[in-house]
Protein backbone atom coordinates (compact mmCIF):
# COMPACT_ATOMS: atom_id res chain seq x y z
CA UNK A 1 0.00 0.00 0.00
CA UNK A 2 1.15 3.54 -0.74
CA UNK A 3 2.19 5.14 2.23
CA UNK A 4 0.51 8.72 1.24
CA UNK A 5 -2.62 6.87 1.88
CA UNK A 6 -2.13 4.65 4.89
CA UNK A 7 -3.68 5.93 7.68
CA UNK A 8 -4.69 4.27 10.65
CA UNK A 9 -8.30 5.12 11.28
CA UNK A 10 -10.58 3.80 14.09
CA UNK A 11 -13.28 1.72 13.64
CA UNK A 12 -15.77 4.58 13.98
CA UNK A 13 -13.31 6.82 11.42
CA UNK A 14 -13.54 4.41 8.49
CA UNK A 15 -17.81 4.49 9.46
CA UNK A 16 -17.70 7.73 9.30
CA UNK A 17 -15.61 7.83 6.17
CA UNK A 18 -17.97 4.94 4.68
CA UNK A 19 -21.07 6.43 5.26
CA UNK A 20 -19.67 9.95 3.50
CA UNK A 21 -20.75 8.04 0.76
CA UNK A 22 -24.15 8.41 0.80
CA UNK A 23 -25.09 12.32 1.10
CA UNK A 24 -28.41 11.53 3.04
CA UNK A 25 -26.53 9.98 5.83
CA UNK A 26 -24.40 12.56 6.85
CA UNK A 27 -26.44 14.81 9.35
CA UNK A 28 -26.07 11.75 11.41
CA UNK A 29 -22.05 11.50 12.06
CA UNK A 30 -20.89 12.61 15.12
CA UNK A 31 -18.82 15.96 15.38
CA UNK A 32 -15.58 14.53 16.80
CA UNK A 33 -15.51 11.96 14.14
CA UNK A 34 -16.28 14.61 11.76
CA UNK A 35 -13.43 16.58 13.28
CA UNK A 36 -10.82 14.16 12.99
CA UNK A 37 -11.24 13.04 9.59
CA UNK A 38 -11.23 17.04 8.75
CA UNK A 39 -7.59 17.29 10.37
CA UNK A 40 -6.26 13.98 8.67
CA UNK A 41 -7.25 16.02 5.36
CA UNK A 42 -9.88 13.09 4.44
CA UNK A 43 -13.07 15.41 4.70
CA UNK A 44 -13.73 18.99 4.49
CA UNK A 45 -16.70 20.94 5.35
CA UNK A 46 -19.06 23.48 3.55
CA UNK A 47 -21.21 25.66 5.14
CA UNK A 48 -21.40 22.71 8.00
CA UNK A 49 -21.61 20.13 5.45
CA UNK A 50 -19.02 17.06 5.51
CA UNK A 51 -17.58 15.87 2.11
CA UNK A 52 -14.97 13.56 1.24
CA UNK A 53 -11.96 14.83 -0.19
CA UNK A 54 -10.16 13.17 -3.11
CA UNK A 55 -7.84 11.96 -0.49
CA UNK A 56 -10.38 10.92 1.43
CA UNK A 57 -11.86 8.75 -1.60
CA UNK A 58 -8.51 7.45 -1.66
CA UNK A 59 -8.18 6.06 1.75
CA UNK A 60 -11.70 4.11 1.13
CA UNK A 61 -10.83 2.96 -1.26
CA UNK A 62 -7.34 1.98 -1.02
CA UNK A 63 -7.84 0.46 2.95
CA UNK A 64 -11.29 -1.39 2.01
CA UNK A 65 -9.75 -4.74 2.97
CA UNK A 66 -8.94 -3.53 6.03
CA UNK A 67 -12.83 -2.85 6.38
CA UNK A 68 -13.63 -6.47 5.95
CA UNK A 69 -11.33 -6.91 8.72
CA UNK A 70 -13.50 -4.92 10.41
CA UNK A 71 -16.58 -6.85 10.06
CA UNK A 72 -15.26 -10.48 10.72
Amino acid sequence: MNDDFDFELSPDQWAALRSLRNPLSNGRLKAHLVESLVALGLVVTNDGVPAMTPTGRKVLVRGSCRLLDLVA
